[in-house]
């Protein structure tokens, strides 16, 4: 049993994490959280307290931390007795935190690869340039890593396994599929860290097909698809984690991740980065003054917390699944749908973050109840499916399961009110 939780990174994302790591807190104990600018962070413990949502009482503490120096986060996870860390920071700090639970021992999780700052969308294999490296090390030290919790990464993994283990016998294609329907009105912005936002955008993008990496350039390949409650939508194929994880560890010869886009998102997009305005590389103005377009742009936007308060629609995200079982072609597409405004009440963010945070959440819980306490490093889809899913049915984000035409429950129990053969996946 663990107990005490370090969350590092005090964003849209970060804010769901605490919220609901405080609702948990007689599981998981003291909840301290850390991030560069700590204002941040005392901002997040402000709004648990006017929500009231710490379930017991404890500590709820908010600290200063640069993340990149490995010896102040390893006594920040000494001082405040945190057994489990969450990194829910710029995926920059990902091996600077693995570094510092490693030398620890506290469990590690975080909802997104590593980058490295001065690399623009590296080729895969993703897992392998950085995280499996370090397999051995986790493993030695007997400490739990758990990559890409989030959302995709993350619950979309546990939807595969899920499926493979229910449905398959054979899974010739995974196509994981994001749609965000809602809008929050204003002209421009993205739904987290612009910096990692674009530079996932900004080169070609890798999908595994037929057992190989396959290049595209971003938007160059688009799909409609019929979805529950959010209905036709429009995705691009593009290059995401867990196309790397899913394909080598559930052996699957065709990986894609499709995510839509709204046409003024990509016309924007499409000004910026012809203009040169998302290089990561520094110029130099006339003024003399060296500046990084990509920083520059992203300080002119909307801070993706601040969207929260106006943002109305849903998400769509889900996997589609098709293979063989007992000599029969089989389909399943398994599924969240989330509400922005709903997330907004419950823990003052938007749902891209509620998806994001609420499964690193949970994630925890399950270190901290020992079903996942695993002692080395693993994806999600290593891990059983049920147990997460069924408790992020329990924090909010449940899952439906469309199959032979009925959608229905998790456990399977068929709402009449809420079957949809209309609703079907192509």
């Amino acid at each position: 049993m663990r107990k005490n939780v370090l969350v590092i990174g005090a964003g849209g994302v970060g804010q769901v994490v605490v919220h609901k790591c405080a609702q948990n807190n007689k599981l998981l104990g003291d909840i301290h959280i850390a991030s560069r600018t700590i204002d941040k962070c005392k901002r997040i413990v402000a709004s648990v307290r006017e929500k009231n949502a710490l379930q017991a009482d404890g500590a709820l503490v908010a600290h200063a931390l640069d993340a990149m120096d490995v010896a102040a986060t390893s006594q920040l996870i000494r001082t405040t007795g945190a057994q489990i860390v969450i990194n829910v920071g710029s995926s920059f700090l990902n091996m600077s935190v693995l570094s510092a639970c490693i030398e620890t021992g506290a469990a590690y999780i975080d909802t997104a690869i590593h980058e490295d700052p001065a690399k623009i969308c590296e080729t895969p294999p993703w897992y392998a340039n950085y995280e499996w490296k370090r397999r051995a090390e986790c493993e030695r030290a007997g400490v739990t890593a758990i990559l890409g919790a989030g959302f995709d990464p993350g619950v979309v993994n546990a939807y595969a396994k899920l499926a493979s283990d229910r449905y398959f016998d054979r899974i010739d294609s995974i196509d994981i599929v994001d749609i965000n329907a809602g809008n929050h009105g204003r002209f421009f912005a993205t739904n987290f860290d612009p910096e990692i936002n674009f530079r996932e955008f900004t080169g070609q993008v890798w999908s595994w097909q037929n057992g190989r990496w396959t290049a595209n350039r971003m938007f160059e390949v688009s799909r409609e698809w019929q979805l529950p409650v959010v209905g036709l939508q429009k995705a691009y194929l593009t290059g995401h984690d867990e196309v790397h994880s899913l394909s080598q560890i559930l052996g699957v010869p065709t990986v894609r991740f499709w995510m839509g886009f709204s046409d003024h998102y990509i016309n924007v997009f499409t000004v910026l980065k012809n203009l040169g305005l998302l290089s990561e590389q520094p110029l130099r103005t006339a003024e003399g003054q060296e500046v990084v377009p990509l920083k520059v742009v992203k300080a002119a936007l909307p801070d993706p917390a601040s969207l929260a308060p106006t943002y109305a629609g849903k998400t769509c995200i889900g996997v589609l699944v098709q293979g063989r079982q007992r000599g029969s072609e089989q389909e399943v597409f398994v599924y969240n749908v989330a509400d922005h405004k709903q997330a907004f009440e419950e823990v003052g963010s938007q749902g891209i973050s509620y998806t994001a945070g609420v499964p690193a959440a949970a994630a925890a819980m399950l270190i901290a109840s020992g079903e996942w306490d695993v002692r080395k490093m693993v994806n999600v889809e290593e891990l059983a499916p049920q147990p997460f899913l069924g408790l992020l049915d329990r924090l909010g984000l449940p899952t439906r399961i469309l199959h032979h035409g009925i959608d229905s429950s998790l456990q399977g129990q068929c709402d009449a009110t809420d079957t949809s053969r209309a609703a079907s996946v192509p």
